[in-house]
């Protein structure tokens, strides 16, 4: 579906005495984790139906979103230095919007205006129902000199916000934005105006995703609180949604063409244990700071359970997930990983550490030896997953005989894949407050002895699949040309990349292959990150 706009500059922000026409083109630049991906397509999706058409190219925008992550120091300046640079863009434009969504702006408020005083709006995680009338707040403001000119908006939300994937373009824009419309007397505008070319240059921009696998969000927040972790603070306590909703939003995917979901949750085998919304009392109409709330605690299905009814859903021919927590996963998941068929034999399990008095100190609710029994369980009933898994080094006191205990764990798993990390101090985290902080030299020699023994397990696990068929789902075209050092007429073939059921990253030749396919290909060479193969016969396909 296409969308074009009238980008005649003298009618864009005209209104009538109580409308706002938004009418221009959003970009979103996302920081951190596969959550706030997810979280920009709601963006993307709130700002489409009102008028605000996605783009790639930033210096094309009117309205400019950085939706940030705070999980680590990097990431957060990484998005102080983005939006630090819209100064000089927004003397140029004076009526261009910036926005701070996400993590950071949820954890620093009005805090942000500081060191970025031309930004527009913090919008916290639980306020993209009201991202409309925010937005008109600004423009409302542009006109009134004496107009609040920083608009904040960190509030918990009584439900959680959902929308439907924006391509399909469902009228939820009244259901989810009637109640903040009423008060700001709020109006949606659904027309839609059409042009070849606009003063851009861009020619009909087509902003449906063709990727064939997408992220679906099942629940909000963590209950917890790890000693190193920010999340609960940031993105409130565990709520689910319905199954319903979620079964909903796949079954459109799977009509749009996506093959594969990997559902998101911050802890997702604990979904369903409540569905929680807030009731927000209220003092003139508007939710109070650090005011009272009362929760509705409604069953749902348990994680097994809601994996089952999507294993059903017409179309959708692999189901992934992340994360889980060791402390949760159950024998009830490991069976769905082994029964359901459209459940992938893969599992990203983070473990942090491989010692109990760190794993303690972390408040992770699990040993080592508990995690490990799991591993052999799952190795048990799911031969040949594909195990993935997350490290923290460094953590305060992590002693060398710690770290030790660590790679020894590494040793004895030997993961697929590893994401590993040097311990940094968050605002909130209890773990700030830690004495024995190790210093910044020895976490970086630990981190990198870390990822050199994880390299040599990742090579022996790809190594293990040469010789071997695989069953990949085409993604597309390969970004990297590789295999150029051969006769001209294979270096110039097509070459397209996939994934195997266990994760792994296929590159291949490719002749009349559509995105979207599963085919069977031979798997030849192994490299420290991806494969490389030949396609078989459908009729000599084997799945490992």
């Amino acid at each position: 579906m296409s969308y074009r706009i009238n980008t005649n500059s003298e009618n864009i922000g005209k209104n009538n005495k109580n409308e706002i026409n938004y009418i221009g083109y959003s970009y979103i630049y996302t920081i951190g984790c596969q959550m706030n991906s997810y979280d920009s397509e709601k963006i993307a999706s709130i700002l489409d139906n009102i008028g605000y058409l996605k783009t790639d190219k930033l210096e094309q925008a009117d309205i400019v979103v950085c939706n940030t992550c705070s999980i680590r120091e990097k990431a957060q300046e990484k998005a102080f230095s983005f939006l630090g640079t819209l100064a000089n863009k927004k003397l140029k434009n004076p009526n261009l919007i910036s926005i701070m969504s996400g993590c950071v702006a949820q954890q620093e408020g009005e805090k942000v205006f500081k060191r970025i005083p031309h930004l527009d709006i913090v919008m916290g995680t639980q306020a993209f129902a009201r991202l409309p009338n925010l937005i008109k707040l600004v423009q409302l403001s542009k006109k009134e000199p004496n107009a609040k000119k920083h608009i904040v908006d960190i509030e918990d939300s009584a439900k959680i916000f959902e929308s439907m994937p924006y391509f399909s373009k469902p009228d939820f824009s009244q259901s989810h934005f009637e109640e903040n419309a009423n008060s700001f007397n709020f109006k949606v505008k659904k027309d839609r105006f059409e042009v070849k070319n606009d003063k851009y240059g861009a020619k009909e921009e087509n902003f449906e995703d063709k990727k064939v696998s997408r992220f679906v969000t099942i629940m909000q927040g963590c209950d917890n609180f790890c000693t190193y972790c920010i999340v609960p603070y940031v993105r409130g306590r565990e709520r689910s949604r319905t199954p319903q909703s979620i079964v909903q939003e796949i079954k459109i995917l799977a009509d749009s063409g996506v093959k594969e979901v990997t559902l998101l949750g911050q802890n997702v085998n604990s979904y369903g244990k409540y569905n929680i919304e807030k009731k927000i009392i209220k003092e003139d109409g508007l939710p109070q700071n650090g005011g009272v709330f009362q929760q509705d605690h409604q069953k749902n299905c348990t994680f097994p359970e809601l994996l089952a009814k999507i294993n059903e859903i017409n179309g959708i021919e692999r189901i992934r997930f992340a994360t889980s927590h060791p402390k949760d996963i159950s024998d009830e998941l490991i069976f769905a990983i082994r029964d359901l068929k459209k459940v992938c034999n893969q599992l990203h399990l983070p473990v942090q550490s491989g010692s109990n008095a760190i794993l303690k100190k972390m408040n992770r609710g699990y040993t080592r030896e508990k995690y490990l029994e799991r591993i052999s369980t799952l190795r048990t009933h799911c031969p040949n997953i594909g195990l993935s898994s997350d490290m923290i080094v460094g953590f305060p006191s992590e002693s060398r005989e710690d770290f030790e205990q660590t790679l020894d764990l590494i040793k004895t798993v030997e993961f697929d894949g590893l994401f590993a990390f040097s311990y940094s101090d968050r605002p909130n985290a209890p773990a700030a407050k830690f004495s024995g902080a190790v210093d910044e030299e020895e976490k970086m020699a630990r981190l990198n002895e870390l990822l050199s023994l994880q390299e040599y397990y990742t090579q022996k696990k790809n190594q293990a699949l040469v010789g071997t068929v695989q069953a990949v789902l085409v993604e597309g075209k390969s970004l990297k040309n590789r295999h150029s050092d051969k006769l001209e007429i294979e270096a110039n073939r097509l070459q397209m990349t996939g994934r195997t059921e266990s994760g792994k990253i296929v590159h291949f030749y490719a002749d009349n292959i559509n995105q979207g396919q599963i085919v069977g290909v031979y798997i030849e060479n192994a490299y420290p990150h991806s494969l490389w193969g030949n396609l078989v016969e459908a009729d000599n396909e084997t799945r490992i």
